[in-house]
């Protein structure tokens, strides 16, 4: 077996997660009480909710999504979102005949209602299909946010609300996005609690 400094790496991983905890802590809370406005008005209204992402950001989508259908927390009516990651036929139709730039951007065109929120996933903020997405979500007059690392690269531009965690590292953005993906589920679970929304879905 290979050996190295484990002592020496358990620490600065999880010294560097602290401090992007921190940081994230420190700088989101705004933005993320904005995000959940938009996401609960959406909701009151028979809105729905609309994830999306590559990679470990598309696991991250579908996560999200399925604590918000089925629960986070709580028993209680279920919440409508919805991951565009995990059609299968879909995804690779969309591929093969438009372009994998275009995989999320058609599912939108065919889903999406003004008012419905759009959230891309991209640690970089750069993807191209996650870019594709937030443009026709905002031609169809849906809100749309995202999850990214900082700066939030080309994302920025397109998005209503911007979570943007302070980092460069792919793993700690990615942690960070699945604990604030948390704390949306949870805070909404508490709120359509208290206000249950109209059930007009697609």
């Amino acid at each position: 077996m290979i050996r190295f400094d484990l002592d020496r790496f358990w620490n600065e991983e999880s010294d560097e997660h602290r401090e992007v905890i921190q940081a994230t802590s420190q700088t989101l809370k705004t933005r993320f009480e904005s995000l959940l406005d938009i996401c609960a008005a959406s909701l009151h209204e028979g809105g729905k909710i609309l994830l999306f992402g590559n990679g470990g950001s598309a696991a991250d989508a579908q996560h999200i999504a399925t604590e918000l259908t089925i629960r986070y927390k709580k028993d209680r009516a279920p919440i409508a979102a919805l991951a565009l990651t995990t059609d299968t036929s879909a995804l690779t139709a969309a591929g093969n005949d438009l372009g994998f730039d275009q995989i999320f951007a058609r599912q939108l065109d065919a889903l999406g209602r003004p008012g419905d929120v759009a959230i891309g996933l991209s640690t970089s903020g750069r993807s191209p299909n996650v870019l594709e997405a937030l443009k026709t979500a905002r031609a169809k007059k849906l809100k749309t946010a995202g999850f990214s690392g900082a700066g939030g690269g080309d994302m920025s531009a397109l998005c209503d609300v911007l979570l943007d965690v302070p980092s460069t590292t792919t793993a700690r953005i990615q942690e960070m996005h699945i604990l604030l993906g948390h704390m949306l589920c949870g805070a909404l679970e508490r709120i359509l609690e208290m206000d249950p929304p109209e059930t007009k879905h697609l």
